[in-house]
């Protein structure tokens, strides 16, 4: 027996029945849903419970990273797009088309990510725009958008992945 043998014997390179895939699907969502544009969610239910500490972190956390978001979007948010319509696309075509188990479980992952990216885009904007008035609710409010889309992509996951499960299955 070859270590390639051995290897692929171990770990189950199928993606939607490797247990370390929803591992990574749980860890980045958790994190998603946590760091609100770079402000810890804590910190944010601390200011909107009135600590003066608190608030003043969460502000210059949001400016900052409002800030550093905009830079990125608007220095190279053309590339940035282009770039993630590629690969997506041709992970796309190598999911569904050529039936890579591995790409579609990769889009399950990156088209939220591309979409929690682009929310944060414009709050960062809005917040910009309204001189982070309401800074509290308006993180909040993004946090219950990415926890939407969270909840809807990780129900399409396991609907995807319980199919691809069923429809692989030695039982048949």
């Amino acid at each position: 027996m070859d270590f390639l043998d051995l290897v692929t014997q171990v770990i189950d390179l199928r993606s939607f029945s490797n247990l370390w895939y929803w591992i990574v699907l749980a860890i980045l969502w958790s994190t998603l849903s946590h760091w609100v544009l770079g402000v810890p969610f804590h910190i944010v239910q601390r200011a909107r419970r009135g600590d003066e500490d608190s608030l003043r972190d969460m502000r210059a956390l949001a400016e900052i990273n409002a800030r550093r978001i905009l830079d990125f979007a608007e220095l190279s948010g053309i590339a940035m797009v282009a770039a993630s319509c590629f690969v997506v696309t041709s992970l796309v075509i190598l999911g569904w088309g050529y039936r890579v188990e591995f790409c579609q479980a990769l889009v399950l992952l990156l088209l939220p990510l591309i979409l929690v990216t682009a929310l944060s885009v414009r709050t960062a904007m809005v917040l910009r725009d309204t001189g982070f008035e309401n800074l509290a609710i308006r993180l909040r409010n993004h946090r219950l958008l990415v926890q939407g889309v969270g909840i809807v992509f990780i129900f399409v996951t396991a609907l995807w992945g319980m199919y691809v499960n069923v429809s692989v299955s030695r039982l048949y």
